[in-house]
């Protein structure tokens, strides 16, 4: 069953630590690197292996988090070293690697400088680099952030990542959510937002030379379903796109880790 197997760690890295969360029993690989939120992956082991069932018989899933401790200055390109040492630590390489969003733009660097730990990489819902609408969100994001405006945020974010519909339907959860968020994880969540403005791995894609697959959606009101195309130009690689979904396609399309598993087996 996919609930079984499942293990939180901890990783002590740098005089601080990393957590992950590993579930599945196949003999595969699977790495997933999650996007920006509010809490890490402590404590969400059980909902991160229902929502990844699908890959459980084929592959052992190791969800990676940042560090607890990010100093300032930290660039998404030292979050994918982060990345790399923690696969050592864990003994894995030439792993399927997914990133969703932010941790699509990891999984980017760390094909780029670690090309032996990768072995076919997806990336969800991201972009190799800033634009004017991903920079204004990021920006809005950090604000309210910084001024502890916990229902604001928790609703700006909300309303950008899903489709209107399914934001219509679970609107009146916006404000259970934001009586959850408290502020030391809006510190951390406003560390980890400056980070996104640093990825800039665009002209680097010509060097990731594993089989990709880009998935995204069409209507991203984050970082733009364009973000998610050009990424795909350049490699010249597969890409699906949702037409009538955005950033949260990864959790409305009731298709989206089926279409990656298809990737993944061929």
């Amino acid at each position: 069953m996919w609930f079984q197997h499942v293990k939180n760690l901890t990783l002590k890295m740098d005089n601080t630590c990393l957590d992950c969360v590993r579930f599945g029993k196949g003999k595969k690989t699977l790495v997933l690197l999650p996007g920006l939120s509010f809490q890490g992956v402590r404590g969400a082991a059980v909902m991160l292996a229902f929502m990844y069932r699908i890959f459980t018989k084929e592959y052992t899933v190791y969800v990676l988090d940042k560090k607890a401790d990010i100093p300032a200055g930290y660039t998404i390109r030292d979050m994918a070293n982060d990345v790399a040492c923690a696969m050592k630590r864990l003994h894995l390489q030439n792993a399927d690697v997914f990133g969703v969003s932010q941790g699509g733009m990891i999984a980017q660097y760390l094909a780029i400088d670690h090309p032996h730990l990768v072995h076919k990489l997806v990336l969800g819902v991201t972009a190799s680099r800033c634009n004017e609408v991903m920079e204004k969100v990021i920006h809005d994001w950090i604000q309210m952030a910084e001024a502890d405006d916990c229902g604001a945020i928790v609703t700006d974010m909300y309303v950008k990542m899903y489709s209107d519909a399914y934001s219509r339907k679970y609107r009146w959860m916006y404000p259970v959510l934001s009586r959850i968020v408290k502020s030391k994880d809006l510190n951390r969540f406003t560390t980890l937002a400056r980070t996104c403005l640093t990825c800039e791995s665009y002209p680097e894609l010509h060097k990731i030379t594993c089989p990709v697959f880009v998935i995204g959606g069409q209507q991203d009101r984050i970082v733009t379903g364009q973000a998610s195309q050009e990424i795909a130009d350049v490699l010249e690689c597969e890409i699906y796109m949702y037409e009538d979904l955005g950033h949260a396609a990864y959790e409305e399309a009731p298709d989206y880790n089926e279409r990656i598993l298809e990737f993944l087996k061929k």
